[in-house]
């Protein structure tokens, strides 16, 4: 039996809200307690949970690692070669990997504010909806549904093929194979829908695979450094220009190197479960980003350690380039590693964005197909199945892709940082446990408007059709958000999958709810069903006396 449950209850207490949800909701559906009805066919449960959900995330103060552990992924083996592609030369290349560390510094001091003075999960969408209200909250949503999770998927599902085919290809560049892509996503998607515990557990053990892999690339390039072998990185030839980069290529060179440093913002999402969050968040970020960059910068260094520009600009796969060059017999050690990198990538990506069409259906800024929950997994198979089928659809050019989804994160986190500014302008009193210089915000929104308009200019379709698809949340907001009294036909029309009714106030955030609808009466007997109608109305209850 299948049964749409709305739960009313805080889960407090040790432990993960998804664990927590996984040992209370298969009781709840089982005793018929209230709230409890018969579903229509779903085969999934519809959680309606209030805004707060408390649960204890006391690891992040012992922890600094969990901020660079998310950023660091398989970016740093895709963007490389991007990055030079456009800048044309090894030097500005690296100086384009230290700048993009500085503006997410920048960028996660900003944050760090807006997470103490808004302290709500959620991050960006949190905050916009709270300064600007439901519209841009929703757009941001679906900007995030429809172009940044699935398309980051699709960049990271074309690298693990990439790095996996390579090896059988070294002399060429590997044919498309998007039934191997297919596969594995499937494959990640099942074991999301399968079971929570065992898709924590893939994503713990293929996190070791990118450790290993730049740990074994920075090493193996300070031992070429030792060795004097740094020509590619001399005045003279760092700095050699093969092209005259324009200042269009530079905002796409640093959209490219951009998409490995994405989730900094990674704590303002979790800032309701941070202990003491006005020490630990600015700590967790002065040591982070730092860190991140250098990791970053070492490993393009160690790459012209073993390769020439040229050799780097020509391999599909980076890693396994060097590799092959300076690891002989143990070359293999880097397809492997980078593959399983990508592989927990996919996993990792899957598992999170997943919840976050679970959570903007629940509040009703997504159909409520997507807040369906798997009774006794409690995964939300419907949106897995959702962000599946649009990885299918973006899959392409890697680059291109990685294009695409920059520009759209950027324009997010512009528009989160501007907030920022009006926040200040509208409550100049509210308290702020970190109010940082007014130069940041100011400095990070030149540099993000330099780079949005040059990239627009120097990308215009790739920019251009993400803006047009942000615009479409528009009418979708209207029609099934803010129209509150739709006619009885149009209700008709989209009640089954988008929640409908009344956009209420619940806390600071705007929500909108569907009408329940009336409780369904008991099943009947099959002696009551043979009862002609009249002969039913013996088996009312007897009103109480009084």
């Amino acid at each position: 039996m299948h049964y749409p449950l709305r739960a009313e209850n805080h889960f407090k207490g040790g432990g993960s809200k998804l664990s927590k949800l996984q040992s209370a909701l298969p009781q709840q559906a089982k005793t018929g307690k209230e709230g409890l009805g018969q579903g229509r066919g779903t085969g999934c449960i519809c959680l309606l949970l209030k805004n707060k959900v408390n649960f204890s995330f006391t690891y992040l103060t012992a922890n600094f690692l969990s901020l660079p552990g998310n950023i660091i992924g398989s970016g740093i083996f895709i963007s490389p070669k991007g990055v030079l592609e456009h800048t044309g030369s090894v030097g500005l290349a690296l100086i384009i990997w230290v700048l993009g560390g500085g503006v997410a510094a920048l960028g996660s001091l900003c944050y760090a504010e807006l997470g103490v003075t808004i302290p709500k999960s959620g991050g960006d969408y949190s905050y916009v909806t709270e300064i600007f209200g439901g519209l841009a909250g929703f757009l941001l949503l679906w900007s995030a549904v429809l172009i940044m999770y699935p398309t980051s998927l699709a960049v990271i599902s074309l690298t693990f093929s990439n790095y996996v085919l390579q090896p059988v290809f070294p002399n060429c560049i590997p044919p498309y194979n998007a039934s191997r892509i297919l596969s594995m996503v499937l494959l990640l998607t099942w074991v999301n829908s399968s079971s929570v515990r065992w898709a924590t557990r893939i994503q713990d053990i293929f996190t070791a695979g990118k450790l290993l892999a730049l740990a074994l690339i920075i090493t193996v390039g300070f031992i070429q450094i030792f060795k004097g072998n740094y020509e590619e990185l001399t005045p003279s030839k760092a700095f050699n220009f093969w092209m005259t980069p324009s200042v269009g290529h530079l905002a796409l060179a640093f959209l490219q190197g951009s998409f490995a440093f994405s989730g900094w913002n990674f704590l303002n999402y979790v800032t309701e479960e941070l202990v003491d969050p006005r020490r630990n968040l600015p700590r967790a970020i002065f040591i982070s980003i730092p860190l991140v960059t250098f990791v970053y910068t070492f490993t393009n260094i160690a790459y012209f350690t073993a390769m020439s520009p040229q050799e780097l600009l020509s391999s599909n796969a980076v890693a396994v380039t060097f590799g092959e060059k300076l690891l002989g017999y143990f070359s293999w050690v880097m397809p492997v590693s980078v593959a399983l990198s990508t592989f927990g990538g996919i996993n990792g990506y899957l598992f999170t964005s997943s919840r976050l069409c679970f959570s903007g259906a629940r509040e009703g800024h997504l159909p409520s197909l997507l807040a369906m929950i798997h009774v006794k997994y409690c995964t939300p198979i419907p949106a897995l199945l959702c962000l599946a089928t649009l990885i299918i659809m973006l899959v392409g050019d890697t680059y291109t892709l990685i294009n695409y989804v920059s520009f759209i994160n950027y324009l997010c986190y512009g528009v989160t940082i501007i907030g920022l500014i009006v926040l200040r302008w509208k409550k100049p009193k509210i308290f702020r446990p970190i109010k940082v210089n007014l130069l940041i915000p100011i400095t990070y929104l030149a540099f993000w408007a330099f780079l949005l308009v040059f990239s627009l200019y120097s990308e215009p379709v790739v920019c251009g059709v993400g803006l047009i698809i942000i615009l479409t949340g528009v009418p979708v907001f209207f029609l099934g958000v803010y129209w509150r009294n739709k006619p009885k036909c149009v209700n008709r029309l989209i009640g089954k999958h988008c929640r409908s009714g009344s956009v209420h106030s619940s806390g600071p955030l705007l929500v909108a709810c569907r009408a329940q609808p009336p409780p369904q009466p008991p099943p009947m007997l099959r002696s009551q069903q043979a009862q002609p109608p009249l002969a039913r109305t013996a088996f009312r209850p007897p009103r109480k006396a009084g």
